[in-house]
């Protein structure tokens, strides 16, 4: 199963692919800091997540008797073996 959130591959599940929460933190930050300066919410743009992520758990493809592809390995940001 492909998940939403790395905790859930960090905590036995197969995949997931999503957004980086750590970069959107980032720029959450950075609006806020805008904001107290004085900037008006409204005038910030919106913005959508440029950054996502690949996590395997190559522990949990082998219990299930998966093989994730070579290509598909390679592409990951994080391997949980």
């Amino acid at each position: 199963m492909t998940y939403y959130r790395r905790e859930y591959v960090e905590d036995g599940g197969l995949m997931s692919y999503s957004v980086s929460y750590t970069d959107l933190d980032r720029r959450v930050a950075t609006y806020v800091d805008k904001i107290l300066k004085g900037a008006k919410p409204g005038d910030l743009p919106v913005e959508q997540p440029t950054k996502f992520e690949l996590v395997i758990n190559l522990k949990t493809a082998k219990a299930l008797g998966l093989t994730i592809p070579q290509s598909v390995v390679l592409r990951a940001d994080e391997i949980i073996q």
